[in-house]
């Protein structure tokens, strides 16, 4: 068996490693954030439930969780629960059409599993109606967008991607990291 030295010719040196490799550490890819210089004065013409995400990325970062971000997010966040509302209604008329009985045990484990997926689904959602009134009321006292267990901005980034986040990046990464170590 040959050495691994053997493997490459020393005539082709490797490349240095571009950093020392951390276990610990999760790196995320974050896409640049490339400002349209169109979209820099928009927002102060528009409503905050008007503004695109675009534009709502453009503002500077001294009008963080302003009237119109908040209303942005309010909007989008009441959006979001008026269609998780309309869905558990949907799930109530499916399992109800679907009580026939069948003969065959097959189908009517099929049917059974399929109920039961759906039930989990509308369980997840109903803890997530939960997170989006907890935001709602974070809107109306002033702490949405800040982070919990530090108190610095969330980012809107962040924000975007999960309007009932309340913590940010950096403190659920310790969160989560704290509970591999240490369970829940």
């Amino acid at each position: 068996m040959a050495a691994p030295a053997d493997i490459h010719p020393p005539s082709i040196p490797l490349p240095p490693p571009s950093r020392p490799p951390a276990s610990n550490v999760i790196d995320l890819p974050r896409p640049p954030r490339k400002i349209d210089p169109k979209l820099a004065n928009v927002w102060k013409t528009k409503a905050g439930r008007d503004l695109t995400e675009d534009e709502l990325l453009s503002m500077p970062d001294s009008e963080y969780m302003n009237d119109k971000q908040l209303e942005f997010f309010r909007t989008r966040l009441m959006q979001q629960r008026n269609d998780l509302l309309d869905n558990a209604g949907e799930t109530t008329e499916h399992l109800r059409e679907d009580t026939s009985i069948v003969p065959d045990p097959a189908d009517r484990a099929t049917i059974e599993e399929e109920h039961a997926l759906e039930l989990r689904t509308r369980d997840r959602e109903r803890k997530l109606l939960k997170k989006i009134s907890q935001s709602i009321a974070r809107i109306e006292a002033g702490d949405y967008g800040f982070c919990d267990e530090t108190g610095e901005p969330i980012g809107l980034g962040r924000l975007l991607a999960r309007p009932t986040a309340t913590l940010s990046l950096e403190a659920q990464q310790r969160r989560e990291m704290k509970q591999k170590m240490f369970g829940d």
